[in-house]
């Protein structure tokens, strides 16, 4: 890469170009539910067949580009890291309702050109298009953000992911994943001709790191080091995210600094899902994207995110951390339970809420039998605590 351009910025170099090439030329499974059929999708054809849609519709598409874990991989290919879903961000723009309305249209009406020849198209809607290939679509319209997202569903997790950018405040989390890849050089030869690239007849392509320094995000990618700035700017904080990156063995850029970090990520996550079962919900969430044929990893993940919660939270009431601690210690349990993996009794303590007729004097006390390991019975809260991780 050179030293050519702004410091964001970097040229790709020809071993990087030709992985984006297998990445955007491969065809990807889009997996119909029903009896509809599995649709073979090569990205740099539904890129150009949306980007021709908008434009004949009078909606300005400013440049494309490819984001997040997918343009990391593209860059740095042998640091261990893979990518799931490949996601697209289209920079366009969207004053109104009309132009989300037309994005929509737009790519529903794009899939229809990849169903089978047999298939009778005339009878079939794009709110059909919708409830087949669509996993989920998002929309944001707020004075800051203006963006919609239409995530095409692949059932190995490796969705399609098309987003389309009006306005984004925040446009990564960590600087590992802050890398946008620019696909209009690269679209346009595909578009030009049919002929294969090579090293000596290839464009020049464009990567920019989001988190300012590419360099310094570069050797952060290299050498599996996790650095961001100011996470209270980041729904959810990039606690998840975080942990993460934790259990696939990066390590903080620098040790003091994450202390002060891991207390904001906290906080905006708490202040963005403050109630219990919201916070299930998004680890659940969470580990359904992100942990796909990676079974053996959600304990390890969430033992990793309890201990960041345990000694970092310091904005929630005591009572609060401790129902934080329970639920995600519970939902490890129920990891291990679906892996069939037991934990060893011996090192477990249960606490629970006795029932109120316990007061009772008469009542006889519970019979523990002799060889076995202890269980304390003590009027607090449920509580489960592992010896191996759990504390």
């Amino acid at each position: 890469m050179t030293e050519d351009l702004d410091h964001r910025f970097s040229y790709l170099t020809w071993d990087q170009i030709k992985i984006l090439d297998q990445v955007l030329t491969e065809a990807i499974p889009i997996h119909g539910r029903g009896n509809f059929p599995t649709l073979e999708v090569k990205p740099k054809d539904i890129i150009h067949m949306v980007k021709e849609q908008l434009i004949e519709k009078q909606i300005h598409v400013r440049d494309i580009r490819l984001n997040g874990s997918t343009a990391s991989h593209i860059l740095v290919k042998h640091n261990g890291t893979s990518y799931k879903d490949l996601d697209i961000i289209f920079g366009v723009e969207l004053p109104s309702e009309f132009e989300f309305q037309i994005v929509k249209e737009a790519v529903l009406n794009c899939l229809l050109d990849f169903l089978p020849k047999c298939v009778n198209k005339q009878k079939i809607t794009a709110q059909t298009m919708k409830d087949a290939y669509v996993q989920k679509m998002v929309k944001v319209s707020t004075d800051h953000d203006r963006w919609s997202l239409i995530s095409l569903s692949n059932n190995s997790g490796k969705n399609v992911e098309l987003k389309f950018v009006s306005s984004l405040r925040r446009q990564f989390e960590f600087s590992v994943d802050s890398f946008q890849i620019i696909l209009d050089s690269i679209l346009a030869v595909y578009r030009a001709s049919e002929r294969p690239l090579t090293q000596d007849c290839h464009p020049a392509v464009i990567a920019e790191s989001m988190y300012g320094d590419f360099s310094q995000a570069m050797d952060h990618l290299r050498y599996k080091l996790i650095s961001t700035r100011n996470p209270e700017e980041i729904r959810g904080g990039g606690l998840l995210k975080y942990s993460n990156l934790l259990v696939r063995d990066f390590k903080p850029a620098d040790e003091a600094e994450i202390k002060s970090l891991e207390r904001y990520m906290c906080s905006r996550f708490f202040i963005d899902f403050p109630d219990v079962a919201e916070q299930q919900r998004k680890i659940e969430s969470y580990l359904r994207n992100h942990f796909i044929g990676e079974e053996k990893s959600k304990y390890d993940y969430l033992m990793t995110l309890r201990g960041v919660v345990n000694k970092s939270t310091v904005c929630l009431m005591g009572h609060e951390r401790r129902q934080t601690l329970n639920m995600i210690t519970i939902l490890a349990l129920k990891v291990l339970g679906e892996q069939n993996i037991i934990p060893n009794a011996a090192n477990v303590t249960c606490y629970y809420q006795p029932a109120p007729y316990i007061s009772d004097r008469n009542f006889s006390n519970y019979y523990i039998a002799h060889g076995q390991p202890p269980v304390f019975y003590q009027p607090y809260p449920f509580h489960i605590q592992l010896q191996s991780g759990m504390v």
